[in-house]
């Protein structure tokens, strides 16, 4: 019998409890104590957003309308912005100046965390990188919205990089970090967190110092493209997770690739794109992970498997008349609803070629190899 009904029949015991206790002398018996439950701390990743010169035209607000349970349902949601705030003129690839609007919408849509650490974050150079970093900065302070791989100073950095996050007494480092920046040479403040292993080491030695119970390895890596991940993509998770890793979520490749398991640890090798214009082939189908950390009433905790869902970036007149991105089961069988039905026959092939190929299958509702 559930809590709920005990309840109930606690109640309607001691509603009848004067002439049951005349008539037989019957005690009503109070509900049992529940025992304590685990704090539950939800977070979810998803791949690039990228503003390529196209999307400029149409209302970014839809952009991710549709991805609610993967942006607003768990605690905390991450993405990676690959695009500068350099301000006017704006422009897409090669050089990405987004307009600010586009990251107050992916704010509104439940991103609470942002990754800046690249290789477009320096596309307008340093006076780029700081205005993206001020745009940023007033985004915490009326939003609440955080960001980390990049600092602006020496006192910013050490709080930034690594990001701490905390709830339900889990504290949670994330560790994010770039293979490279399209702009050289470059040194100095602002701060970008590039993927060598001192200043990577650096971070994983202040999340330890600052008391993190987990540490997620944030890498911006990998060859483009490409579905399985490379030789040097192995290299560095196995280093990673010798740091201390319990996860590596990575991105850049700008499609779904391979996941597996270093010494236990789980390694999501590339999330793929999650917004951008990109109609080459696997680049439309991407991947969000979601991670519960649990706390114990012990004091013990544990980080359970990922579970990912599959999504698809529906360009303009394809599902509506915007961009949009969709999971992926969500939508199965709904071909009527699409303006063109053959991008719905893109989409269930394209998932079919690359869950053959990744080995990563959706119902499994885990990462892993397979």
């Amino acid at each position: 019998m559930s809590h709920r009904w005990n309840v109930i029949f606690a109640f309607a015991l001691l509603a009848l409890s004067g002439p049951v206790r005349a008539q037989w002398n019957y005690d009503v018996p109070f509900p049992k104590a529940l025992h304590p439950r685990p704090d539950t701390v939800t977070v979810s990743f998803i791949g690039d957003l990228m503003m390529h010169e196209k999307q400029l035209g149409y209302d970014c607000e839809g952009f991710l309308s549709e991805l609610g349970a993967v942006t607003r349902e768990p605690d905390i949601c991450v993405a990676n912005l690959e695009f500068s705030l350099a301000g006017k003129p704006y422009t897409g690839y090669p050089s990405f100046s987004a307009p600010d609007r586009y990251a107050y919408s992916i704010a509104d849509s439940g991103v609470d965390i942002f990754l800046t650490a690249n290789n477009h974050i320096l596309d307008k150079g340093r006076r780029g990188l700081v205005r993206t970093l001020g745009v940023y900065d007033a985004m915490s302070d009326s939003l609440g919205v955080r960001y980390t791989g990049c600092a602006a100073d020496p006192a910013a950095d050490s709080l930034l990089n690594p990001l701490i996050v905390v709830g339900k007494g889990i504290r949670i480092a994330l560790v994010n970090f770039t293979y490279d920046n399209n702009y050289k040479p470059y040194s100095g403040w602002p701060v970008i967190q590039m993927m060598d292993r001192e200043s990577v080491g650096r971070m994983f030695a202040r999340a330890k110092e600052r008391g993190a119970d987990f540490i997620v390895a944030l890498p911006h890596w990998g060859d483009e493209f490409k579905l399985r991940h490379s030789c040097e993509q192995q290299e560095w998770a196995e280093w990673l997770v010798e740091q201390g890793a319990d996860l590596i979520v990575g991105a850049h490749p700008h499609v779904v690739q391979d996941t597996s398991h270093v010494k236990g640890v789980p390694v999501i090798y590339s999330l793929g794109n999650a917004v951008s214009n990109m109609s080459a082939e696997n680049t439309r189908l991407e991947l969000a992970a979601s991670v519960r950390f649990v706390h114990f009433p012990d004091g013990s905790m544990e980080m359970l498997e990922p579970e990912l869902t599959f999504m698809w970036c529906c360009l303009p007149g394809t599902l509506r008349d915007n961009y949009v991105t969709i999971p992926v089961r969500d939508f199965a069988g709904r071909r009527d609803e699409w303006l063109d039905p053959y991008d719905y026959d893109n989409m269930t092939t394209t998932y079919k070629r690359v869950t053959k190929e990744t080995g990563i299958y959706e119902e499994d509702h885990q990462a892993g190899s397979h």
